[in-house]
């Protein structure tokens, strides 16, 4: 980089650390936005939308219930007249094209370092058995209805051309310890290679040796399982239901717990013949089954399959309370599609569909990050606050503590930790709540037909409703 660039790099960290802030910064520090900068080449020019304005900016409008370009640019407009600057101007040409200059590398850098700085600082007692523990699971986004977006991630077959909706598919891997995202692939919703496992293959060299993954009958294959123990990574999940299994062969453990050998099938399309080849021709899977005694439990039993193959430090017990904390990323994908917003994207074109996918992850790390300070501070876990309470905390708090100083400002920050650690998730046991909702919706027509050919035809027939008006007016003069 060269040294111009780095002096500005400078000037501009230096200025922002003296001076009332954007919102999150308190959350994400301008040395590091300034560092991933450095790392990924990313050059400044003397503009009011620099990286490091429209990226909090960017954050501001992911987290606002707005969501839109022209509320974030109004927060911005206020923010420098506030502080005695010149305002830019209301349009949102400027910031939209600044977002799009914005690389995605430096929003993916960022959110991944966001997600394994809180690993690195989670307490002695929140990983398992010293070990830590990621939830996977896939689901699913839809965006506008543009030709850019329906080229890259087409709508289902099931909908008729301009009624539906382009659909991408995302895998998430989720820390179970602190909830952020460590990981996520995005793809196509249908078409070769685009399900769950598929992606799920692209974040394989993501994982560390020691690591455990926790995940649905879905990932549980030889194919699944078998790269992830090369890579000394462990994993539980239920049994797939296509698979046969007999307790009463293999290796007994206990009642209803074994160690068999997995054959590897024959070579898929995706695998090339390199990997097929370092794979084993047999791999060891526990298999054990727990009954679920809990009311209003839809499973009555549960058949797992683990490479925890020591009985004796990981029993029959404490792999079946394991795995059921798997339910935990179903929660963490529903508050960050329902609770901010991301289960229907606003941008136009597949760059920014998955910029802006990223910049969901990043603030969704970033307030796990003050989830995880206000739950070390109070002695607490993470995963017992609510992530809603955390999110509306910090938007009460948002602008005291955008204005405030020095001590003021520190007492802030303390008190906005002790209401998030107070907002914990009720202990209901044994609740049960019917599938279903109470509310009617209102009723709407639903478009069953393009929109260019339904305002055609209702053009055309307020022109026939005209012609007939004035035929009648015409003949009554006459008459």
């Amino acid at each position: 980089m060269p040294q111009s660039t780095r002096r500005w790099i400078s000037r501009k960290v230096e200025d922002l650390r003296h001076t009332p802030q954007l919102p999150f910064h308190d959350l994400l520090e301008p040395d590091t936005v300034a560092q991933v900068l450095e790392q990924n080449h990313v050059t400044f020019r003397d503009r009011i939308f620099t990286p490091l304005i429209t990226l909090w900016t960017f954050l501001s409008q992911i987290l606002s219930p707005d969501h839109s370009c022209r509320e974030a640019v109004a927060r911005l407009i206020a923010f420098r007249v506030a502080r005695g600057q010149k305002p830019c101007g209301p349009e949102t040409g400027s910031y939209c094209k600044a977002r799009q200059r914005l690389p995605l590398k430096v929003v993916t850098d960022l959110a991944r370092g966001c997600a394994q700085q809180l690993e690195e600082k989670t307490e002695d007692s929140w990983p398992w058995k010293g070990r830590s523990v990621h939830l996977v699971d896939g689901s699913t986004v839809s965006m506008p209805d543009t030709p850019a977006n329906q080229k890259a991630f087409p709508q289902p077959n099931s909908q008729k051309p301009g009624l539906g909706f382009p659909l991408a598919r995302l895998v998430a891997v989720i820390s179970l310890a602190t909830g952020a995202v460590r990981e996520l692939a995005l793809g196509p919703y249908q078409g070769k290679e685009t399900g769950e496992t598929a992606l799920f293959r692209s974040l394989w060299d993501r994982f560390r040796a020691g690591e455990i993954i926790l995940g649905d009958r879905y990932f549980a294959s030889f194919f699944g399982i078998a790269p992830l123990v090369a890579r000394g990574v462990d994993g539980v999940f239920r049994m797939h239901q296509r698979r046969t299994y007999d307790f009463r062969r293999g290796d007994r453990l206990g009642v209803e717990d074994h160690v068999v050998r997995w054959t590897k099938p024959s070579r898929p399309e995706w695998m090339d013949q390199v990997l097929y080849a370092q794979l084993p021709a047999e791999l060891a899977i526990r298999e054990l089954r727990v009954k679920v005694h809990r009311a209003g439990f839809r499973v009555e039993e549960l058949v797992l399959v683990t490479t925890l193959l020591d009985s004796q430090g990981y029993t029959k017990e404490e792999v079946a309370d394991l795995y059921l904390k798997r339910w935990n990323i179903e929660l963490d994908l529903r508050s960050i599609k329902s609770v901010m917003g991301m289960d229907v994207l606003r941008c136009e074109t597949p760059a920014m569909v998955e910029k802006e996918v990223w910049m969901h992850v990043l603030a969704y790390n970033l307030i796990r990050g003050l989830m995880t300070r206000a739950a070390a501070a109070q002695g607490k876990e993470p995963r017992c606050l609510s992530f809603k309470g955390a999110l509306q905390a910090l938007g009460a708090f948002r602008e005291p503590l955008q204005w405030a100083r020095g001590r003021r400002r520190r007492r802030l920050w303390e008190t906005l930790l002790g209401v998030i650690a107070s907002y914990e998730i009720g202990d209901r046991p044994n609740r049960v709540e019917p599938r279903a909702i109470k509310r009617r919706p209102k009723k709407q027509k639903l478009l069953n037909e393009p929109r260019r050919q339904a305002r055609v035809r209702l053009l055309k027939g307020r022109r026939c409703q005209s012609e007939d008006s004035n035929l009648a007016t015409h003949y009554g003069k006459v008459g």
